[in-house]
């Protein structure tokens, strides 16, 4: 059966945002059977705040 499935990374924090593009590759790394079908970047701020999200979709083979 064919999934596919959604992982949402997010951060706040500069040095967190520094960081998650480093934590995204872990995750991909740690999930070699996951295939990277799509990904999207989003940055969302207020006056005191700043969000960047990585939203990955991949799909996963289940034999």
């Amino acid at each position: 059966m064919l999934l596919t499935g959604v992982k949402v990374f997010t951060a706040t924090r500069a040095k967190e945002r520094e960081e998650l593009g480093d934590v995204v590759t872990e995750w991909i790394r740690a999930h070699p059977d996951f295939k990277v079908i799509d990904k999207k970047v989003t940055q969302s701020s207020d006056r005191e705040f700043h969000c960047l999200t990585i939203t990955v979709i991949y799909q996963y083979e289940d034999k």
